[in-house]
């Protein structure tokens, strides 16, 4: 079993931009959807660089919790976005960059929840170091309307105006 640690950080993408001039990354689409759980349990299916991927999670206690990740056939993931997910799906394009020693995934939400930026950081341990960069902000990791599972139920773009306010202003 692997353990995910996750931190999540709002970005200031005018820092953002101007970094990524000055640096080498990656880009890639991604598709997510949920399989409806009521077990504190998320089952996501996800495709990206022209494969799929059948992931388990617990639910999140502080920045971990367990996680079981499988590649499976493209076709196989396709069929069960269609068939076995909520039939919202999260679209988005990620960008991963390496500050310090660790890389960094930078998410840019499309459709209904185009205009939200979020990066991540995934960790060995919950008390391991990491470089800041200046891009990243507030921290969001225990706030859950930026997780991936709750933005299918509640995109930005249904988000109140004082929620979108605050982010914003971050």
């Amino acid at each position: 079993m692997a353990n995910e640690i996750e931190r999540k950080f709002l970005i200031n993408k005018e820092k953002f931009n101007l970094f990524l001039k000055n640096e080498d990354f990656r880009e890639k689409e991604i598709i997510q959807g949920y399989i409806p759980r009521e077990n504190n349990t998320t089952v996501r299916i996800r495709i990206y660089s022209n494969q799929g991927f059948l992931t388990i999670k617990r639910k999140i206690i502080g920045i971990s919790r367990p996680e079981y990740e499988y590649e499976i056939p493209k076709d196989e993931a396709e069929e069960m976005l269609v068939t076995l997910c909520n039939p919202k799906l999260i679209t988005k394009t990620r960008i991963l960059v390496i500050v310090g020693k660790h890389t960094w995934e930078v998410d840019f939400f499309k459709e209904n929840n185009e205009g939200l930026i979020v990066a991540e950081i995934e960790l060995g341990s919950e008390d391991e170091s990491f470089v800041l960069p200046e891009w990243a902000t507030v921290e969001v990791s225990d706030q859950k309307k930026y997780s991936n599972a709750r933005l299918i139920k509640n995109p930005f773009s249904k988000w109140k105006k004082k929620d979108v306010d605050e982010y914003n202003a971050k």
